[in-house]
C-alpha cells in the first residue's frame, strides 16, 4: 500500500490492509483496494477462490474497477467489460459460501426454485455471476467497502444488476466502511429476487426514492 500511495500522492485509499483516514470523504478520487479477498482461501491448499481487488471512486461514484482470480489467470475489468453470459439454464443457481447459505439466499433459493453452487470469496463469487456459472449472488451478514466495491464495478460494468438487497444502490467512500448487504444477479433476475425477499414493499420504497 505504501509503493501505491506513492504513485498516487494525491489520492485517497481505503484498503483492509490499512488505517482508514478521514481524509477520503472530501477527496475527488479514492482508490478502494482489497489485496487479497479470501484469507482462509488463500491459506487452504488446493483452494482456487480468492481474489484482489481495486476500484476507483471519483465524484460520488465508481469509475474503474477490476478483479483479478491470480489462482486461474484471470483478470475481469470495467474498460473492457466483460460481456453478459448467456443464460445456462432455466432453473436459476444461487451462490453460496461452502459453509452456509445466508438467510436471504435461502428464502431466494426456496422461492425461486434454486441450485446451489458454494464459493468462497466475495470476487470469486461475484465473477462466478460474471461469468455465467452462477445467475445470483446475495450477502446479507455485511462486509467491508473494499470486499464489494470492485466486484460490483465489474459485475455492473458486464451488464448485471448490482444493488443492496432491497434494490437501494450501493454507496461508495461513505464515512462508515461498513455495508450490510449486498446482491449481484443477472438483470431479468432483479425483480423476481427482490419480490422473493420483500414483496411489494421494495417498488414502494424504490419509488419513494430509497428514502
Amino acid at each position: 500500500m505504501k509503493a501505491f500511495q506513492a504513485l498516487r500522492p494525491g489520492d485517497a485509499v481505503l484498503s483492509e490492509e490499512g488505517a482508514d483516514n478521514s481524509h477520503r470523504i472530501g477527496a475527488d478520487r479514492v482508490w478502494i483496494i482489497d489485496p487479497l479477498d479470501g484469507t482462509n482461501e488463500y491459506g487452504e491448499r488446493g483452494r482456487l477462490d480468492w481474489a484482489v481487488h481495486i476500484a476507483l471512486w471519483e465524484h460520488t461514484q465508481l469509475t474503474a474497477a477490476a478483479v483479478s482470480l491470480p489462482a486461474h489467470n484471470m483478470v475481469f475489468a470495467t474498460d473492457p467489460a466483460p460481456p453478459l453470459p448467456p443464460r445456462r439454464s432455466d432453473k436459476p443457481r444461487i451462490i453460496t459460501s461452502r459453509n452456509r447459505a445466508p438467510y436471504a439466499a435461502v428464502l431466494v433459493a426456496n422461492e425461486l426454485e434454486c441450485d446451489a453452487v458454494r464459493l468462497g470469496s466475495a470476487g470469486a463469487k461475484a465473477m462466478a455471476v460474471v461469468l455465467g456459472e452462477a445467475d445470483i449472488y446475495i450477502h446479507d451478514g455485511g462486509m467491508y467497502q473494499w470486499d464489494s466495491a470492485a466486484p460490483s464495478g465489474v459485475a455492473a460494468a458486464a451488464g448485471m444488476h448490482v444493488s443492496r438487497i432491497d434494490g437501494s444502490p450501493l454507496i461508495y467512500n461513505s464515512p462508515d466502511a461498513w455495508l450490510p448487504d449486498f446482491l449481484v444477479c443477472r438483470p431479468e433476475l432483479a425483480e423476481p429476487v427482490l419480490d422473493a425477499l420483500w414483496g411489494d414493499r421494495w417498488r414502494a420504497h424504490r419509488d419513494n426514492g430509497w428514502q
